[in-house]
C-alpha cells in the first residue's frame, strides 16, 4: 500500500512512519508547512509547525531511507483553522482548533491531495486505534488513557477512517520514546508540542486582540443584571473562566465569580457563582459519524473536552434522518447528561463513545443548565 506519513517533526510521527515502513508499505514522508512565517527556533514557537520541526522530520526520513516532501498548506490552514478560530471567538464561542485542523487539513486537504497523487492512505502519530467492525473500520480509544487522542479525531467520517492509520494506538508514550531511541532518531527526547500551535506565546487573548482590536463592553452579574465591571473585548472570555475578569471580589460578596455566558451581539460578558455553571444538556450541530449514524435514542458516553472525563448520557438526532451516516443541514444532536458538567461553552465539541468506540461528534451550539 502506498502511504503518506504525516511527519510533524516530533517523536510520535517519526515512530508512526517507521512502523508503517516495517509493515511493508511504500511510505513517503510529508511535512505540512502551515505558516509562511513560522519561527525558526522552538524557543519562539510552542507548536509543531516551525522550520526547526521541518528539519527534524527530514532527518528522520533520511534515516528511514524514505522520500520526504514539504507540502505548503498555509493558505488552507489560515482559512479553515486560524480564520475560523477568530470568527468563533468573535461570535462568543470557544472553538477547538485541533479538531478543526484534523477535519479540514490532516484528513481532508492532506488526504485528498494524497489520493489525487495516487496514494492509498495517510498515517499519523495520533494515539488512537482503528479496528475492523461489522460495518467497516471503527475508531477506538488508545490503550494509553493519558495519551488518548480519539476525542480530536471524532470529526472523521467512515470514508476518511477507511484510509487512515494510527500505528501508535496500542503503545504508551514511554514505549514510543524508547523505540525512537533504539532506532537512533534525534527526536527521541524532543519535548511534546503543546497549546495552540499558531499562538507561540500562549496568550490567546492578546493574539485575538491583535486581530480584532479593542471592543470595550460591560461585565454583568448574571443574577442581578447589575454592571459590575468592564472589558476590552468579549472575545477574550470563555464560559467557566475565573481568572482575568478584572473584578474586586470584595464588591461581589467575596465569592469567586466565573464567566457564565458571552453575548457577542451586545458585547457583554456575564458572570456568576459556580452553581450557575452546571450543564445537563448540550445541543450540537454539524454532526459527523465514524460509521452509521445512530437511530432513535441511544446510551453513550459523552466527552466534552479533549482531556475531560467521559460522562454517561443519552443522545438522539432531531430534524433529520441521518441515514447511512449522512446528515441533513437541519440535524441537531441532543445529548442529555446523567450528571451536570461545569463550564461547557458553545463552540466546543461533544464526542460520543460506545465503550471504546467513537460513535461521532458535533459542535456544541447551546447548553441547558
Amino acid at each position: 500500500m502506498r502511504v503518506v506519513a504525516a511527519m510533524s517533526g516530533g517523536v510520535d510521527s517519526a515512530v508512526a512512519a517507521a512502523r508503517m515502513l516495517d509493515e511493508g508499505h511504500d511510505v513517503v514522508g510529508v511535512h505540512l508547512a502551515l505558516s509562511r512565517s513560522a519561527a525558526t527556533l522552538r524557543e519562539g514557537a510552542r507548536g509543531c509547525c516551525t522550520i526547526e520541526d521541518s528539519g527534524d522530520a527530514r532527518r528522520v526520513a533520511d534515516r528511514l531511507g524514505i522520500p520526504f516532501y514539504v507540502w505548503d498548506m498555509a493558505g488552507a490552514f489560515q482559512r479553515d483553522v486560524m480564520d475560523d478560530f477568530v470568527a468563533e471567538y468573535e461570535a462568543g464561542r470557544t472553538p477547538n482548533p485541533c479538531l478543526r485542523c484534523n477535519e479540514k487539513i490532516k484528513f481532508a486537504a492532506l488526504l485528498d491531495k494524497a489520493l489525487a497523487l495516487g496514494f492509498d492512505a495517510v498515517a499519523t502519530g495520533h494515539y488512537a486505534q482503528v479496528e475492523q467492525g461489522p460495518a467497516g473500520r471503527e475508531l477506538h480509544r488508545a490503550v494509553d488513557p493519558a495519551k488518548d487522542q480519539s476525542y480530536v479525531l471524532g470529526v472523521l467520517d467512515a470514508d476518511q477512517l477507511a484510509r487512515s492509520f494510527f500505528p501508535l494506538g496500542r503503545s504508551t508514550k514511554p514505549q514510543v520514546r524508547e523505540e525512537a531511541q533504539e532506532r537512533g532518531f534525534s527526536v527521541a527526547r524532543k519535548p511534546d508540542s503543546h497549546d495552540i500551535c499558531f499562538i507561540s506565546d500562549g496568550d490567546t487573548r492578546g493574539w485575538l486582540a491583535g486581530r480584532l482590536g479593542e471592543r470595550p463592553g460591560e461585565v454583568v452579574d448574571e443574577r442581578s443584571g447589575e454592571v459590575v465591571g468592564a472589558h476590552t473585548g468579549a472575545y477574550g472570555f470563555t464560559v467557566g473562566q475565573r481568572r482575568g475578569l478584572g473584578l474586586e471580589r470584595s464588591s461581589l460578596d467575596g465569592e469567586p465569580r466565573f464567566v457564565t455566558r458571552v453575548d457577542a451581539s451586545s458585547n457583554r460578558v456575564f458572570i456568576g457563582t459556580s452553581d450557575l455553571l452546571g450543564v445537563r444538556q448540550v445541543v450540537g450541530t454539524q454532526p459527523r459519524w465514524c460509521g452509521p449514524a445512530p437511530t432513535g435514542e441511544v446510551r453513550v458516553g459523552a466527552q466534552l473536552r479533549a482531556h475531560g472525563e467521559e460522562i454517561p448520557a443519552r443522545a438522539r438526532l432531531e430534524d433529520g434522518d441521518g441515514a447511512d451516516g449522512a446528515c441533513d443541514a437541519g440535524d441537531r444532536l441532543v445529548v442529555d447528561l446523567d450528571e451536570a458538567v461545569r463550564g461547557i461553552a458553545p463552540g466546543q465539541s461533544v464526542v460520543l463513545y460506545e465503550g471504546t468506540r467513537v460513535v461521532g461528534s458535533a459542535t456544541i451550539a447551546s447548553t441547558v443548565r
